[in-house]
């Protein structure tokens, strides 16, 4: 079984307006449609999760029965778990539901909702490359020259950019040792964790690197919000 956690907690502080930015409109819809219409549709997707606040759920379960044609949103929405303090506290909540219904050996996906531009090549590249180690993300070259500086005031060195990579969503990893990696992690540690991969890294998974896709990026700013705005409500500007 491969199960798709969507991480839709967040609340959008640094984007400012008071509605977070996955409940945001561009192109007619809400941004979390996009990815939720694009997991749920996917053949290799056999369960969803989303982790979102109980004020935003009733939107969400109206949004996935209008968007999801055959009975896709009955069939493979599985609940809703709680957001954490941070990020990875969400994704920990999320797992614990998961492993209600999933075993140790399946595949768990763990994706952002504002995150809307994710592709089913994706998906499937990230799910084939985790079946062949214990997860799979997909990564970006950097393009600028990298510097390491601890007091952001001066630089203490060079990166060699050729070894440094942008990671993204979705990051796919064998559920019960990437539970176990995050439970170690319990009750402090979790929440200095920044990147899903991270606590597998940590505890020594094998984590494939597969090519990343550069249209599908991260809505933080508001910069990033009036990009992918235009980008939908252009002429032809619907999600490909």
């Amino acid at each position: 079984m491969n199960v798709a956690l969507l991480l839709s907690g967040g609340r959008g502080e640094r984007m400012g307006g008071g509605v977070p930015k996955q409940y945001r409109k561009a192109g007619g819809r809400l941004i979390i449609a996009y990815s939720m219409e694009t997991l749920f549709a996917h053949p290799d997707i056999d369960a969803v999760q989303i982790a979102a606040e109980p004020a935003w759920r009733k939107e969400i379960a109206g949004c996935g029965a209008h968007l999801c044609p055959a009975g896709l949103w009955n069939r493979k929405f599985r609940g809703f778990s709680l957001p954490g303090k941070n990020r990875q506290l969400s994704v920990f909540y999320g797992l614990e539901a998961v492993r209600g219904y999933a075993k140790e050996k399946d595949y768990v996906l763990i994706h952002d909702a504002a995150r809307p531009f994710v592709s089913s090549k994706q998906i499937t590249d990230c799910i084939d490359s985790a079946k062949e180690h214990e997860g799979a993300m997909p990564v970006l070259p950097m393009k600028d020259t990298v510097y390491q500086s601890r007091d952001g005031r001066t630089v203490e060195r060079l990166l060699e950019r050729c070894f440094v990579y942008r990671g993204q969503a979705p990051e796919v990893f064998e559920l019960g040792r990437y539970y176990e990696a995050n439970v170690r992690l319990l009750p402090d540690e979790i929440l200095k964790i920044h990147g899903s991969t991270e606590p597998a890294v940590m505890a020594g998974m094998d984590i494939a690197l597969i090519p990343g896709d550069e249209k599908n990026f991260k809505i933080t700013t508001k910069a990033d919000l009036e990009k992918f705005c235009r980008m939908m409500e252009r002429p032809g500007g619907e999600k490909t």
